[in-house]
């Protein structure tokens, strides 16, 4: 058993790609080691757009990932082989789980309640469905959402500040942790989404509701049929 972080940011600023490349280094120890002490086995590193290859010394396990903007919504793309780079906006959902597949990763829905119309797809082959660390208030429509898909879920922190790292998260019953391990246990349904209840995640949990809901990217989990997102350009 294994508790992983399948959803992590390495820098805490989008754009500014040159920038963050060189940041991206430093980004990545500062999540391992972040991730270590909250108890983590492992992180994934899943960056807007991009997957660059880094593996601190020291800290949790990094495992390799890719946010993929498509043209409705994120998809977390976990695994041993995720693209390098892909087009914000360039492809479809399908076009973003098909290329997923054919790299040997799994492909999850992101943050589906916000700024996101992925949801409303249901013939696309996804893996999971991740609770998201930002706003788990939303999970009882997550929940219900996978059930309807016949999914499991997944937990992820959305973090893009290493203390935000492990707020929510994914245990995984594997023999051993690796990326293929990982996707396997995810197609075979041995995961499970936690939720960190400490006071900073909580306080955190209640800032970012806030600012989504401001921002009118966050569906009101009080309706019954939650309405669609703008996607892309969350926040």
């Amino acid at each position: 058993m294994y508790s992983v972080d399948l959803h992590a940011h390495t820098r805490f600023f989008h754009g500014r790609r040159r920038l963050g490349d060189r940041f991206d280094p430093l980004g990545v120890r500062l999540l391992a080691r972040a991730a270590d002490r909250r108890g983590l086995a492992g992180v994934a590193t899943t960056n807007h757009d991009y997957y660059t290859p880094l593996d601190p010394p020291g800290g949790a396990q990094t495992l390799p990932g890719i946010e993929i903007t498509t043209d409705r919504g994120h998809v977390l793309v976990v695994g041993p082989d995720p693209p390098e780079a892909t087009k914000p906006g360039a492809l479809s959902p399908e076009e973003a789980v098909a290329l997923a597949h054919d790299r040997g990763c799994a492909a999850i829905v992101a943050h589906p309640f916000r700024n996101s119309t992925v949801r409303e797809l249901e013939d696309v082959p996804f893996d999971a469905i991740e609770v998201n660390g930002k706003h788990p208030r939303s999970r009882p429509l997550v929940e219900e959402l996978a059930e309807e898909r016949d999914l499991p879920l997944v937990g992820g922190s959305d973090a893009h500040y290493p203390f935000e790292v492990g707020r929510a998260y994914t245990v995984v019953e594997a023999d051993e942790l690796t990326p293929e391990s990982v996707v396997d246990a995810i197609r075979d349904g041995r995961v499970s989404a936690r939720v960190s209840e400490s006071l900073l995640d909580r306080l955190l949990r209640r800032g970012y509701r806030a600012i989504h809901r401001r921002k009118h990217v966050i569906d009101a989990i009080e309706r019954p049929t939650p309405g669609v997102g703008t996607p892309p350009g969350e926040g």
